[in-house]
């Protein structure tokens, strides 16, 4: 059985909220349920519509489409709404380590995050430069598998991203996608091929070169920003190591009848490359000083 992710192995994930008096004890409660593989949200949101509507009439029941913060003073309190998000599994960087395998990322699930993208002036997206990203971390009261496949959400911890963390993650989400296609056993070589696509193909909006020549032309004016400069700077290092090795697996992979459409990407990727290099080669000396100068003490001190 071919395994694209663990959500396909053990179930999907959505967040649902319920708001208006028509809900009675359940107006403003959030859950979390637990669906089976690969469920879309139309479905969930067509089948708990259609159950509501049974209850309240369907001309009562309105499903929110979108994943913002509800104001209650804004909808109508004649109706009853419902709110639906799709959600994932949410662990830190050190519960990874040891959750290793897909049954280790889908067993004892508490934590979930959805993201919502936003704009300071009230949009959902817009250029790199104004794009927050607002990430919502959900606890449940009991972590998944559980004898009911809804769990009452008990706390809730928002984190904003800056633009510039946006990108990095971005950039991260990119490289680890290339590595992914790289290595996968047995290779995919359209998968690799979609993937080093979006990744050095010349009509990507919004593309690397551009989140480069967006963050990295300039040094930030604002030194709390030196170190997100320098984390996005190693990403694009890392990302073009990425595009290379790619490019290698794809030239191993292919036939003869995909000789120019190699010889494309990889044309595609050294003008990236080389547009890149002034770029990310340039560090913020500001960085590196407080290294130099303990460095050079100690060599005076010997």
């Amino acid at each position: 059985m071919c395994v694209v992710d663990g959500k396909r192995m053990f179930g999907t994930y959505f967040r649902v909220g319920f708001y208006g008096s028509k809900f009675g004890d359940l107006d403003e409660q959030e859950f979390v349920y637990k669906e089976p593989a690969i469920t879309k949200l139309a479905e969930i949101s067509h089948r708990l519509e259609g159950f509501y509507g049974e209850r309240f009439g369907e001309d009562q029941v309105e499903v929110i489409k979108d994943s913002n913060p509800v104001d209650k003073c804004k909808l109508d309190p004649n109706k009853a709404f419902v709110q639906i998000t799709y959600v994932e599994p949410y662990f830190d960087t050190y519960e990874m380590k040891d959750r290793i395998t897909y049954f280790d990322k889908n067993y004892n699930l508490r934590r979930f995050v959805y993201c919502t993208p936003f704009t300071l002036d009230g949009r959902a997206h817009g250029d790199l430069h104004e794009q927050f990203k607002r990430k919502t971390i959900l606890t449940t009261s009991h972590a998944f598998p559980y004898i009911k496949t809804r769990i009452n959400i008990i706390h809730k911890e928002e984190i904003i991203s800056m633009p510039i963390e946006v990108a990095i993650e971005d950039m991260q989400k990119k490289t680890q996608e290339l590595a992914f296609a790289t290595h996968q056993d047995p290779a995919d070589a359209k998968m690799l091929q979609m993937v080093l696509q979006g990744s050095v193909g010349t009509t990507v909006n919004q593309g690397p070169l551009e989140v480069a020549q967006v963050f990295l032309s300039e040094i930030p004016s604002d030194p709390k920003l030196y170190r997100h400069h320098n984390k996005l700077r190693l990403c694009f290092k890392d990302f073009t190591k990425r595009c290379e090795d790619a490019l290698r697996k794809n030239k191993s992979l292919i036939g003869p009848d995909q000789k120019e459409y190699q010889r494309e990407l990889e044309r595609n990727y050294h003008r990236l490359k080389e547009a890149l290099q002034p770029l990310i080669n340039r560090k913020i000396p500001q960085l590196y000083k407080p290294v130099l100068q303990v460095t050079s003490h100690s060599k005076r001190t010997a």
